[in-house]
């Protein structure tokens, strides 16, 4: 089973399968640049989750318990599969996102997601 792993959009691409993760297209990135080879906009968080967190970092442990709740049942929860059914076929997959915080973000805890599916699984 592959391995998850994040990295910013705007960072050079480094190998692996790489899906961008975030449900709009990163501003200023041309595709060609990106080198994406998937775009999996099911699996992010739903539209008010991500207006209602506004990248504040103190409402990141309501956002994520939200966001994880989304991943196991609600919106996302499609997209979450078939990431893990992708990384059944690829060695490394690459969760690109476009964030600027490195910490507080949505890709944080979809990687968290992943990870304890794949364990459990």
């Amino acid at each position: 089973m592959g391995n998850f792993r994040l990295l910013r959009a705007y960072e050079p691409a480094d190998g692996g399968h790489r899906i961008l993760v975030d449900r709009l297209w990163p501003r200023g990135l041309s595709k060609e640049r990106a080198a994406i080879d998937d775009w999996a906009k099911d699996v992010a968080p739903s539209t008010a989750l991500r207006v209602e967190f506004g990248h504040m970092p103190e409402r990141f442990e309501e956002f994520s318990d939200i966001y994880r709740h989304e991943l196991e049942a609600g919106e996302a929860a499609e997209g979450a599969r078939r990431l893990l059914e992708i990384a059944g076929n690829e060695p490394d997959v690459v969760l690109v996102y476009a964030a600027r915080d490195t910490v507080h973000n949505h890709a944080v805890v979809l990687l968290d997601f992943l990870r304890r599916s794949q364990a459990e699984g």
